[in-house]
């Protein structure tokens, strides 16, 4: 496993630009819950030291004058381990714990945190959720202490599909995706989407695979060659998009057919793709590889100490968001903090950023970018690839942003 940044470097005192805040000097433990053992341990081992660097970063570099510690634990991509690493995560004196892969993972924070806040006034946790995207959480499912900061399954492919559109060679739509919940929902919003702004597109496979389990795809590549398809449409992430990607390349498919993605930008994906790749594969996010200040800094400080590229950029919101609701709030508890970030708006390395008071959606713009060689505007090099994801399109994000059904119950 990588090496992971040691404790002691994140215990460093914040400076400030003088403001005399009740929290000066106080330190906030962010709990991280997610997988470092199993098929998707390099995502969360990205992930980690994605949150100890910006830890790092904005206890030197903030303005409510706190300093932050992130305390690392396992929840093997489960449920059930996620339930128990919330227990400990609370025993450690954690009142903001943040999580992000897996719906079934943040659906277990939210119960739990919605039955322990009720029952233990003066001791809320808020849950902040960088990149679990299942639409529910923040609709049928919502809650008063969740706040999400990626763009939901609905939402990017609402960004996807208008792109798509516009793509005249598109006739033929494969959708391949895990079965679990996010999976189920980009096979239900790409149908929805395409039918509604390209009805002549033909659904032509819908598959579903097991979690981090897939081990060889070449029996889907084979599926997918026999359908005629000319693009592939996936939610996959980790392991499994990168194993589907590879196979996809050795069996010569990406040659003749585009791959519109989620999450190519992913550790392992880049490396799975290399340059037989290029101008065959697509991602839509929130940004990009090659974004300027602030990001653009600590990418290259991350890669400079990690070895490796910086791929979830929804974690420097956890920590602008949060200093900025401390500010507000002259302090650090998560009730008040809860009601200062509802409709809270901030600049950020994409623009204007909002979180949305009725469902605790933030609200953000989207890029749909291309792998391609690496060079000039777009250098960005891609774990040593010598390609990178150059955007092709940006939408503001009036053009992503789906409706809530969300009943906020609020204490």
């Amino acid at each position: 496993m990588p090496k992971i940044l040691a404790p002691i470097a994140l215990a460093v005192l914040a400076s400030t630009s003088g403001a005399a805040f009740a929290q000066k000097g106080e330190t906030v433990k962010i709990a991280w819950m997610d997988p470092l053992s199993g098929l998707m341990a390099a995502v969360g081992t990205n992930q980690l030291k994605t949150y100890q660097l910006m830890a790092e970063h904005f206890s030197k570099n903030n303005r409510s004058g706190v300093k932050f510690e992130i305390i690392a634990l396992d929840n093997k991509l489960s449920p059930q381990e996620t339930t128990a690493t919330l227990r400990s995560a609370m025993d450690q004196g954690a009142r903001y714990v943040t999580q992000g892969n897996g719906s079934g993972p943040a659906l277990a924070i939210m119960d739990a945190l919605d039955k322990h806040n009720s029952r233990n006034p003066g001791k809320e946790v808020l849950y902040i959720n960088y990149a679990a995207v299942d639409p529910d959480l923040t609709n049928s499912k919502c809650s008063y202490w969740h706040f999400r900061l990626d763009a939901d399954t609905s939402m990017k492919m609402e960004a996807l599909t208008t792109y798509m559109k516009d793509q005249p060679e598109i006739k033929k739509v494969y959708l391949l995706g895990q079965n679990y919940s996010h999976g189920q929902q980009v096979s239900k919003f790409a149908k929805e989407n395409l039918s509604r702004k390209r009805p002549d597109v033909q659904i032509v496979g819908d598959d579903l695979h097991p979690l981090a389990q897939v081990r060889d795809f070449a029996p889907y590549i084979a599926k997918i060659k026999q359908s005629g398809a000319d693009t592939v449409i996936t939610g996959n992430w980790g392991s499994d998009l990168a194993l589907l990607l590879k196979a996809a390349k050795d069996s010569g498919l990406l040659d003749s057919v585009k791959f519109y993605t989620y999450y190519a930008f992913g550790p392992g994906a880049p490396t799975a793709l290399g340059a037989s790749a290029s101008g065959q594969v697509f991602t839509v996010t929130y940004g990009h590889y090659n974004m300027g200040a602030p990001i653009a800094p600590l990418m290259a400080e991350f890669k400079k100490r990690m070895n490796e590229d910086m791929t979830q950029n929804s974690i420097y919101h956890t920590f602008a968001l949060l200093d900025a609701a401390f500010v507000q709030t002259k302090g650090t508890d998560p009730v008040k903090v809860a009601a200062a970030l509802e409709g809270m708006k901030i600049k950020s390395f994409n623009g204007e950023i909002e979180m949305r008071k009725s469902d605790h959606q933030l609200q953000q713009g989207l890029y749909v970018s291309r792998w391609e060689k690496a060079g000039g505007k777009n250098a960005y090099d891609a774990e040593n690839t010598g390609y990178t994801f150059a955007p092709v399109k940006y939408y503001e994000p009036y053009v992503a942003s789906t409706p809530t059904s969300c009943q906020m119950k609020r204490p």
